[in-house]
């Protein structure tokens, strides 16, 4: 860290507020980052903002903040008190009722993520520069020192890149392995061109599913930016709540959630909406980085069959050709994924265990876990939809 001269402070803020904006960004949308902007100021106020996170939610704000000499943030990691594993999409669960069921106490425990999104990025966030593998080291042994003094069970950093986890190893974490689904743009002019890249029996089984809503009167468009009313949010509000009521049981964000989202960060939002007879039926949420569109939540009032895969797959295929974005992020879960051209990509995430007992057990499971994950995504590719050389 550039010798001598340059000295950091660590403390902790409960609210995204307390930091400048511009500063947070500095280290959140950095060129590493891509836009990613799911922990930006913007989108972390706005779940403050709505209530989504905070102490009654379970998800309790303990930012990790670096600054030097100047007080100019140099470093951030985004940590959250948890009391509950809700709303993080790598799954601990057997991990914590097998901590209590040998007397131990795994709650609170600390997760270092994008809250409620399992989309991968920098999760420790760092400004360009030479200071920046300093900064990195010094986070680190801030958020194990917090756990240590606390006795927290466990630092849980999740869906982080690649070269993160392997720093976080470093350091003592355990590494975990698992998938999700992304779809790669290799140039494509126009949907068609995309759809010629598949085998043909893919290729005719997209057409169909597509054909079919145009029979049932369906039309499909993206929102974005002062597009996006009011009357937009509250209508893909009702469809959200309609599948988390379905599927969850208890949705992790409300109504203001979306409106915010849509105050602040609206140039980064593509809503994708159905319309039936004048009637918005159905809508998908997408967010935009710089080289990705990340889809979030989707729901619908109106059963159609292949609404969902057009909604959530085709439609963003088709945005992100046409604004030339590399890839489509489709999160995890879902096999039927890879016929529609989403094809399975390793995610990461770290892991620290103060109970050097249970350390040692959650780390073996991971070593044996880790080759099965590798194995699983070996195999899925074997479904992958596109043509092999020598097929039509």
């Amino acid at each position: 860290m550039d010798g001598q001269e340059t000295r950091l402070e660590l403390r902790i803020v409960d609210s995204v507020g307390k930091v400048p904006a511009s500063q947070w960004d500095a280290c959140a949308l950095s060129p590493e980052a891509a836009g990613n902007p799911f922990l930006s100021h913007a989108f972390l106020k706005a779940l403050e903002d709505s209530r989504c996170l905070g102490r009654r939610t379970g998800w309790q704000p303990q930012y990790l903040i670096a600054t030097d000499e100047g007080d100019v943030v140099r470093g951030i990691a985004p940590m959250f008190l948890k009391s509950h594993s809700q709303g993080e999409y790598v799954f601990d669960h057997g991990w914590a009722h097998a901590l209590e069921r040998a007397g131990g106490r795994y709650y609170p425990k600390l997760q270092v993520a994008a809250p409620f999104t399992p989309v991968p990025g920098p999760r420790i966030l760092l400004q360009p520069g030479p200071l920046a593998d300093g900064v990195f080291d010094a986070l680190v042994h801030g958020m194990v020192r917090i756990a240590e003094d606390n006795r927290i069970s466990s630092i849980h950093v999740t869906y982080c890149p690649q070269s993160q986890w392997q720093r976080l190893a470093e350091h003592g974490f355990l590494r975990r392995l698992g998938r999700q689904y992304h779809w790669y743009n290799h140039g494509y002019e126009n949907f068609d061109g995309f759809l010629a890249s598949l085998n043909s029996r893919k290729r005719k089984a997209i057409r169909k599913e597509r054909a079919s809503l145009a029979r049932d009167g369906l039309r499909l468009y993206p929102l974005t930016g002062a597009e996006i009313t009011a009357s937009h949010w509250d209508a893909f509000f009702r469809f959200y709540m309609d599948t988390a009521d379905r599927k969850w049981g208890s949705p992790y964000l409300n109504r203001d959630f979306f409106h915010c989202l849509g105050a602040s960060l609206a140039e980064r939002v593509v809503l994708i909406v159905a319309e039936a007879d004048g009637r918005l039926v159905a809508g998908a949420l997408n967010l935009r980085g710089d080289d990705a569109l990340f889809g979030r939540n989707w729901g619908c009032v109106q059963s159609f069959n292949f609404l969902h895969f057009e909604a959530c797959y085709y439609q963003a295929i088709d945005y992100a050709i046409v604004h030339k974005l590399a890839r489509v992020e489709a999160g995890a879960q879902g096999e039927h994924k890879i016929q529609r051209g989403y094809l399975p990509t390793a995610t990461y995430s770290a892991h620290w265990i103060r109970d050097p007992r249970f350390r040692h057990a959650v780390s073996r499971f991971l070593d044996e876990e880790r080759p099965a994950v590798e194995a699983d995504i070996c195999a899925l590719m074997e479904y992958s939809p596109y043509r092999k050389d020598n097929e039509d």
